[in-house]
C-alpha cells in the first residue's frame, strides 16, 4: 500500500494525469468542472501539502478568477463533494485525492516538518472502526483518521 504524497516520483506527471483524470471522471459523470473549479484542483495538486481556502483565494485573486471567499469555498465544497479533495481536519485545509474516483475512507498522515500530506486508501484501523461501530448498532457515514508525524525525509531516512 503506497503512501500517495511522500513517495518519489515525476511531479509534473503525476498533475498531469491527476487533471486528466479529474476532467474524464467530471465529463463522464455529468459534473461541471468549471475553470476556477479546474484551477483550485490544479493548485491543490502543485504539491502534497494542505491548503487553506484563503490562500487558495489570495492565488485565485492574484489570477484575477475571484477575490471573495465565496469564490474559493463553492470550489472546494464542490470538490470535496464528489470526491476530488478532501478536507483536512486537524489543519483547517484541503488536499487532492490521490486515491482516485469512488468512495473511500482514507486515512492521512501530516509531516510536521514538512507539512505534506499522505494519503491511504481504506485501512485495517477503518475497517475495525466500521466493525466495532456495527457490532454497537452504530452506522458510519463518515470518517477521518489523521496521524501526525514526520515523514521519510523529514525523518532523515531519505525513503
Amino acid at each position: 500500500m503506497s503512501a500517495h504524497g511522500f513517495e518519489r516520483h515525476d511531479h509534473k506527471r503525476c498533475v498531469a494525469t491527476a487533471l486528466a483524470e479529474a476532467e474524464a471522471r467530471a465529463t463522464a459523470e455529468g459534473l461541471r468542472l468549471t475553470p476556477v473549479r479546474r484551477r483550485v484542483l490544479e493548485l491543490l495538486l502543485e504539491d502534497h501539502r494542505a491548503q487553506g481556502a484563503y490562500d487558495i483565494l489570495a492565488r485565485l485573486q492574484a489570477e484575477g478568477l475571484g477575490a471573495q471567499p465565496p469564490v474559493a469555498y463553492r470550489a472546494l465544497d464542490f470538490l470535496t463533494k464528489n470526491g476530488f479533495a478532501h478536507r483536512i481536519e486537524r489543519l483547517n485545509a484541503y488536499v487532492a485525492c490521490t486515491e482516485g474516483a469512488g468512495e473511500h475512507a482514507p486515512m492521512f498522515m501530516i509531516c510536521k516538518g514538512c507539512e505534506r500530506v499522505g494519503e491511504i486508501g481504506e485501512t485495517a484501523a477503518g475497517a475495525g472502526l466500521k466493525a466495532e461501530a456495527a457490532a454497537a448498532g452504530f452506522a458510519v457515514e463518515r470518517q477521518v483518521i489523521e496521524a501526525e508525524g514526520l515523514c521519510p525525509d523529514c525523518a532523515g531516512t531519505g525513503a
